[in-house]
C-alpha cells in the first residue's frame, strides 16, 4: 500500500532541499548570529521573556529576508555559477529550478520577512533589512560585482549590516555601538573574500568577474589583504575603547587579530594556495570568536 508513495515523496523532498540550498544556509546562519549579537548587546541586562521573544521574531524575519537575497543572487548569477567549480552545484546553475520558481521563492521570503519585521518588531528594522536586501541583491550582485574590482569593498556594506539590524530591533534606533560593529565587519569582508579569490582566481577569470586577483594580480591582492587586516586590528579594539566591552573581549580580540595579521603577513611574504585557504578559514574563526567574545563579555561582571 505504501510503495507508490515513495517515488512521489522523494522528488518533493528533493525540491525543498533545492529551495533551501538557494538560501545559502551557512552564510545566513552567520548573518543571523551577528544580528543576534547586536540584539543582545543592545539590552543592558539579562533579556526579559518579552525581549527574548522579540529577538526570536527579529531573527526569523532577518533570516527570511537574507535567504531571499541569497536566492535572488543565485538567480542573477546562475550563468556565472555554472562556470565556477565552487558554485556549479547550485540548483539554479544546474537548471533544476526555473527562473520563475526562484524569483517567486525569493519574493515570498522577502515579503514574509518584511511583514514580520514591520508588524512584530519595528518599521526601522524592516526598512534597514530591506535596504540590505537591495544593497546585496541589486547594487552588489547586479551592478558592482561584474563592473569593478572594488565590488567586495563597496558591497561589503550590506554584509556588515546584521549587527545594526539586531541593534535597531531592540532599541528602535542606530547608535554608535551598532556602527562600531558595522565597521568591524565592513573591514573584515575584503581580506576574507580576497583570500578566497586568490586560490579561486581561475574560477573568477573563467566567469569574467573583475575580482582583485584577476585585475591587479596576486602580489597586489596579498598586500591589500595585509593592509586591511592591520586596519581591522585597530577597529577590533574600538568596543573596548568605547567601553562596550571589557578585558575578556580585549584579550580575545587581540589574540584572533594577531592570528589574522600573522596569516596575512605570511601570505604576503610567500604565496601558496594552501596558505590562502588557511587564511580564508581563519578569517571565519576570527569573526566568530570576536562576536562570541562580545557576547560572553557582556554578561561577565
Amino acid at each position: 500500500m505504501s510503495a507508490p508513495a515513495s517515488p512521489v515523496s522523494a522528488p518533493v523532498a528533493s525540491v525543498w532541499r533545492q529551495f533551501y540550498a538557494l538560501t545559502k544556509p551557512r552564510v545566513v546562519q552567520l548573518i543571523v548570529f551577528c544580528a543576534l549579537i547586536g540584539m543582545v548587546l543592545a539590552v543592558p541586562e539579562v533579556p526579559t521573556p518579552a525581549e527574548l521573544l522579540r529577538m526570536a521574531e527579529a531573527c526569523i524575519g532577518i533570516w527570511l529576508v537574507a535567504g531571499a537575497a541569497a536566492a535572488f543572487n543565485c538567480l542573477v548569477e546562475k550563468g556565472i555559477d555554472a562556470r565556477m567549480k565552487r558554485t556549479a552545484w547550485r540548483p539554479t546553475a544546474r537548471g533544476e529550478l526555473s527562473d520563475r520558481q526562484t524569483l517567486l521563492f525569493s519574493a515570498t521570503l522577502c515579503l514574509l520577512g518584511s511583514a514580520l519585521l514591520w508588524w512584530v518588531v519595528n518599521p526601522l528594522t524592516m526598512w534597514l533589512t530591506f535596504a540590505t536586501f537591495v544593497g546585496y541583491a541589486v547594487i552588489y550582485t547586479v551592478v558592482l560585482k561584474p563592473l569593478t574590482p572594488q565590488n567586495i569593498v563597496i558591497g561589503g556594506a550590506s554584509g556588515a549590516m546584521p549587527p545594526v539590524l539586531g541593534w535597531a530591533a531592540m532599541t528602535g534606533s542606530v547608535d554608535p555601538e551598532a556602527l562600531i560593529l558595522f565597521l568591524i565587519i565592513f573591514l573584515w569582508t575584503p581580506p576574507h573574500f580576497w583570500a578566497l579569490a586568490l586560490y579561486r582566481v581561475e574560477d573568477y577569470r573563467r566567469a569574467g568577474l573583475p575580482m582583485l586577483p584577476v585585475t591587479h594580480g596576486n602580489a597586489y591582492t596579498r598586500l591589500q589583504i595585509l593592509l586591511y587586516t592591520l586596519i581591522l586590528f585597530a577597529a577590533c579594539l574600538l568596543p573596548f575603547i568605547y567601553r562596550m566591552s571589557g578585558w575578556l573581549y580585549l584579550l580575545a580580540a587581540v589574540a584572533v587579530s594577531v592570528g589574522f595579521c600573522g596569516y596575512a603577513f605570511a601570505l604576503w611574504r610567500q604565496y601558496s594556495d594552501q596558505l590562502a585557504r588557511r587564511t580564508f578559514r581563519f578569517s571565519l574563526i576570527h569573526l566568530s570568536v570576536l562576536f562570541a567574545a562580545l557576547l560572553v563579555d557582556h554578561y561577565v561582571p
